[in-house]
């Protein structure tokens, strides 16, 4: 799509501000933005579907893109509203950039900041393409209340296991930090006087799905129970909030607020979010690597047909299969499930961590670089706070305490009550065996 015709539009020589929306796709309590149109200029609203990012996903029909596509059409329904709109761009940013500037008269840069290694690389790059330019660029902390060295240990190091990082955090915390950046009485100062086009899915490589995305549930009754009913995937005991935390369309010192009123156990899940965003930070080899350097000594099984098995769910195992496939239908899965699908494919079948990190990947709607490889470091037992290698899930027990009455298996599995059903791939006391020898020979090395 060409990016400068749409510039033809603006008046000429009219200096502006570009707010660069990312994860953060709403107007209302937006840090970035809010520093944006109290910085003095009309401000010019833009969105990049990054070629970038794009480019690694191999489903026509991702319905993560369709989800930022159709709320991009939100938002600039919103602009619109306003008087404004917003610029929507289809390319590499790196390409964008310099031909952007070259054609408005820009001043600044705003935007929110982002902790994963692609993303502070392509903000480093960014930064020094506007500073050529003549161009600042400003970013600020909007998707977490804690960034970077905020929550250390008192010798400044960072935390590596949850618990006394969760302590900290709660210590430092303050009142204002909670405080929503109103920008209501501010969107007057958006450019006004144009309109841009949009590229359609279609136009980008992508394909409009008929799927219905899940609503947040943050009634007063859902966070009353969810220290209770969190466990249990047969119960709507969760929030549900985790695709609207990855894309920014609310705002996470609005769920802080909420969580404090009704429900610390809920805060608590909230902290292990920026816990696992901060060892990416401070970290960054765990992206490919065990946090733990001794467990890359682990000599995997790593079964392709087994792996097939576990990723269509056809396991045998029916509390494993029922996750996998809810996944796959819904790009989403509980939590606890979660937690007993990774356990079993590195335990039980002994097939690499990263394997399944790059299904989930792929797959999740809630897709969190930090929280995905957190979660899977975890379940292998071989990153920071994590289980220990010889705890192993047993699915049959899970199963028991988690959906004694087999209402989440058959809403997935519905062929469970015949003879269809899988066989199991492997037997559970034989695989728990195997795996702690494997473990422990990896771990005896010198």
């Amino acid at each position: 799509m060409n990016f400068v015709q749409p510039f033809l539009t603006l008046p000429a020589h009219q200096k502006c501000n570009i707010f660069w929306f990312r994860r953060d796709l709403r107007l209302e309590d937006n840090h970035g933005l809010w520093e944006c149109l109290r910085a003095g200029l009309p401000v010019l609203p833009l969105f990049i579907f990054d070629t970038e990012i794009l480019g690694k996903l191999e489903n026509p029909k991702d319905r993560r893109v369709q989800f930022i596509h159709q709320e991009i059409l939100r938002l600039k329904t919103e602009l619109r509203a306003a008087g404004s709109d917003l610029l929507v761009l289809h390319g590499n940013p790196h390409e964008i950039w310099p031909t952007l500037l070259a054609s408005c008269q820009a001043n600044a840069i705003y935007t929110n900041r982002d902790y994963e290694p692609a993303a502070i690389q392509r903000d480093d790059t960014t930064a020094k393409t506007a500073a050529g330019l003549g161009v600042a660029f400003h970013s600020f902390k909007d998707q977490v209340i804690f960034e970077t060295h905020e929550v250390v240990k008192d010798d400044g190091t960072p935390y590596t296991v949850y618990t006394p990082y969760s302590k900290k955090w709660k210590s430092v915390l303050q009142e204002s930090q909670l405080e929503p950046y109103n920008s209501a009485g501010l969107k007057a100062e958006f450019i006004t006087g144009v309109q841009f086009p949009v590229p359609t899915l279609e136009e980008m490589g992508f394909q409009a799905t008929a799927f219905v995305y899940p609503q947040a549930r943050l009634d007063k009754n859902t966070l009353a129970h969810y220290a209770s009913d969190r466990d249990y995937p047969w119960k709507p005991g969760t929030t549900r909030v985790s695709l609207a935390l990855r894309f920014g369309t609310l705002s996470v010192r609005e769920l802080y607020r909420i969580g404090f009123q009704n429900s610390e156990k809920w805060v608590n899940e909230l902290i292990w979010r920026e816990f696992y965003m901060q060892i990416l930070f401070h970290f960054p080899y765990v992206v490919g690597s065990c946090f733990r350097p001794e467990y890359n000594r682990i000599v995997w099984r790593n079964n392709e047909a087994e792996f097939e098995a576990w990723c269509n769910g056809n396991t045998g195992y029916p509390i494993v299969d029922a996750g996998m496939r809810e996944l796959k239908q819904t790009g989403y899965m509980h939590n606890r499930v979660r937690m007993i699908t990774a356990s079993f494919l590195t335990k039980h079948l002994l097939i690499d961590w990263r394997w399944g990190e790059a299904w989930f990947a792929q797959h999740l709607l809630d897709f969190e670089l930090s929280s995905n490889n957190g979660g899977w470091q975890w379940a292998a037992g071989c990153g920071v706070d994590a289980a220990p290698y010889f705890r192993i899930f047993n699915p049959y027990l899970q199963t028991l305490k988690f959906d004694p009455n087999l209402t989440y298996i058959r809403r997935w599995v519905a062929e469970f009550d015949s003879l269809k059903y899988s066989k199991p791939l492997v037997d559970h006391d034989f695989a728990r065996k195997r795996c702690l020898q494997v473990y422990q020979a990896a771990l005896q090395k010198p």
